[in-house]
């Protein structure tokens, strides 16, 4: 084990009152919008109204650069990290190291916690994390496949980097299934935290949209893998069937023109409208017009949309993929399979349903979703794995590398030199750059003496 660690912050005994300094690891962050940004931009907002510190590190965005000071306080670090595809910096298991490692020791961070599988960042960091003797926690938001070329790599990266990991978190029973099936991680490390919603920003409108004309929302990103395939051969049907049905779609991607282009074919300009890519600020606004909300996702391990659209009283029409079966009561969704046939029977179910004797009472959907939902509940429970991690003795280069070693195969092989490449490049670093010539850096606002962990 590297002797630097004995210079890092100190654990001291676990209790009800532990205060941590966290760093939150991702690519993906502000000003990117989407579903991990949210959970990590939430959950590091109620885990510092609890008294913790927490900053977030990622790479750099256009001109957002350095250090930034969001609400909260909220210190984020867009290092000067290029990143090559879909956000994600080249990886490389050394470059980044340097810098990384002394946001950590100015920083005194005691805990690792990293987002989403398919982040360079989150991945290195983990090696990086065990090699300081740092616990790690890593939580998973997306579900992958097992049979194409793309999924087998990614599998064997996370299979990789996670053999030293201290605890994982998933946002559903299926995703965490799905984690330990692909990564081969040890369930026994694995927990299951749910998303979760703020009701106070997803509340129902005041006054119920006119059933004149029922109003179906979509709001996604509009890619194959969000079923908009799905939803060009959906919305002809529906229209055609019901002349009162309209259509809202709120989103943007490359699956925007196969959209456009079937509204032109059909001659749906009146009844189908975009609204373009949505902040997620006017999210709500937009789902207050609406009587159903429609998900054509081809998988999801939790899915927080059909989660905020509930909670404005919307009657949720979805995929029956991931872990989207587990998110809402029986009486708040209808399930169907992912196919153009399904999903239309479905809608004309919800359809007859909201013009019916027995439509979804909002309000009462929206305190539903209060009480099931939230993110001090998800906060308490992330501290509960930080409490449970924060006393096991870092690994020793040896531990670590036996990790590696049990891979097997060349893959193991692989990594085992890595490993031991790491080693020496971590050893370098911390000769040429010693932890004494490093500023620690003094908390702005001083953490709250307790909490209510």
């Amino acid at each position: 084990m590297i002797t630097e660690n004995r210079s890092l912050p100190t654990v001291a005994k676990v209790n009800s009152c532990r205060q941590y300094s966290i760093a939150m690891v991702c690519d993906f962050f502000y000003p990117r919008l989407g579903g991990v940004e949210m959970h990590i931009w939430s959950l590091s907002q109620h885990l510092i109204r609890m008294g913790h510190k927490v900053i977030v590190i990622t790479h750099a965005y256009d001109n957002r650069k350095g250090v930034r000071y969001m609400s909260g306080p909220l210190k984020v670090y867009y290092c000067p990290f290029i990143p090559m595809t879909d956000q994600d910096i080249l990886p490389t298991l050394t470059a980044t190291f340097p810098l990384w490692r002394q946001i950590m020791v100015r920083e005194k961070v005691e805990i690792v916690h990293v987002h989403q599988a398919t982040s360079v960042m989150s991945n290195e960091s983990v090696v990086y994390a065990a090699a300081l003797g740092l616990p790690s926690v890593y939580t998973d938001h997306s579900l992958f496949q097992f049979d194409d070329l793309a999924g087998v790599i990614l599998n064997r990266v996370l299979e990789t980097t996670l053999s030293t990991l201290n605890a994982a978190i998933c946002v559903s029973h299926a995703c965490r299934d799905n984690l330990i099936l692909r990564a081969k991680v040890d369930p026994s490390i694995v927990r299951v935290v749910p998303n979760a919603v703020d009701p106070s920003k997803f509340t129902p409108p005041a006054k119920q949209p006119s059933k004149d004309r029922i109003q179906v929302v979509v709001v996604s990103r509009l890619v194959y893998r969000k079923g908009v395939d799905l939803l060009v051969g959906i919305i002809p049907k529906i229209c055609h069937a019901y002349q009162h049905v309209d259509f809202i779609v709120g989103g943007d991607g490359n699956k925007l023109l196969n959209l456009q282009e079937m509204v032109e074919r059909e001659r749906l300009q009146h009844r189908v409208v975009f609204l373009g890519a949505v902040p997620h600020s006017n999210v709500a606004s937009v789902l207050r017009e609406g009587h159903i909300f429609l998900n054509c996702s081809l998988t999801e391990s939790f899915c927080i949309a059909i989660l905020e659209a509930a909670s404005c009283g919307l009657l949720v029409v979805s995929t029956n993929v991931g872990g989207v079966p587990e998110v809402l009561e029986p009486d708040m969704i209808v399930l169907c399979d992912p196919t153009v046939n399904d999903l239309t029977d479905g809608l004309k179910q919800a359809i007859e349903r909201q013009e019916g004797n027995n439509p979804v009472d909002s309000h009462d959907a929206h305190q539903r979703i209060e009480r099931m939902y939230s993110w001090h509940r998800v906060a308490l429970q992330t501290i509960q794995t930080y409490n449970e991690i924060i006393e096991q003795p870092p690994k020793t280069f040896w531990q670590r590398f036996s990790c590696y070693d049990r891979l097997g195969g060349l893959s193991g092989f692989v990594a085992c030199v890595l490993a031991l490449y790491i080693e020496l490049w971590v050893r370098y670093v911390m000769w040429m750059q010693p932890i004494d010539t490093i500023d620690v850096v003094p908390d702005l606002v001083p953490r709250l003496s307790k909490h209510n962990a």
